[in-house]
């Protein structure tokens, strides 16, 4: 029995330009892609669109989507431990609404709010390489280009930092990486997390009340 056709990329992506359901521009990737295809026919399988709208004001840039997590579900940081830790701060500091059922039926919303990622294909053992990052950079450019009243991007996680700054054209080492930090780039901020991986929450290196400063700082500064 063959498997479900090819996933289109939805209008969650807007008239941002993202990458095709069998985009070729990283062989690993779509490697990887293809097996899951056939170890996981019901799963999403492609490049994860971008949730939320993009007159949002909130940009919030994570890594790469979840095996069974974006991967299975199709949108950002949805089916995994990320997602439990992600949507709730995003709830509690007033941009979402609804209820996280982990599912994209769930009917749960974003509110002036919208969620990507750097690499927007699942790399194997949750780990894109520098050339992955390079060749998806210029969807996120696009994202952040077609974004109107962008006032803020939240990076989670030092890659994505890394790969915003690039997309923008932006010297890294005027722009470190530093949890709970916030950078004034000119037209918008730029604030720092730690991921909300299950890792960095187990270990604690990165704790709730951490991440729901990070979110409150970005809500007070937009009001």
């Amino acid at each position: 029995m063959s498997g479900p056709a090819t996933p289109a990329i939805g209008p969650a992506a807007g008239s941002a330009a993202g990458p095709t359901g069998d985009c070729p521009l990283c062989p690993r990737l779509a490697a990887f892609r293809a097996a899951n295809r056939a170890a996981y026919p019901d799963f999403f399988n492609a490049p994860v669109p971008s949730f939320g709208e993009l007159s949002a004001r909130l940009l919030v840039v994570g890594l790469a989507p979840g095996l069974r997590g974006a991967n299975r579900t199709g949108r950002p940081f949805t089916g995994d431990g990320a997602g439990e830790v992600l949507y709730p701060a995003l709830q509690a500091a007033g941009f979402a609404k609804g209820t996280y059922g982990a599912d994209p039926a769930d009917g749960f919303r974003l509110v002036d709010a919208r969620i990507t990622n750097a690499v927007r294909c699942v790399p194997p053992e949750n780990k894109p390489t520098g050339a992955e990052a390079v060749a998806c950079r210029p969807f996120l450019a696009a994202e952040i280009a077609a974004m109107p009243n962008l006032a803020a991007v939240l990076c989670l996680g030092l890659v994505s930092h890394k790969q915003v700054l690039a997309a923008l054209g932006r010297r890294q080492a005027a722009v470190p990486f530093r949890h709970g930090e916030a950078y004034d780039l000119g037209g918008f901020r730029l604030y720092d997390s730690y991921h909300c991986s299950r890792y960095n929450m187990n270990t604690g290196r990165l704790t709730t009340a951490m991440f729901a400063e990070v979110f409150g700082r970005i809500a007070a500064d937009l009001r």
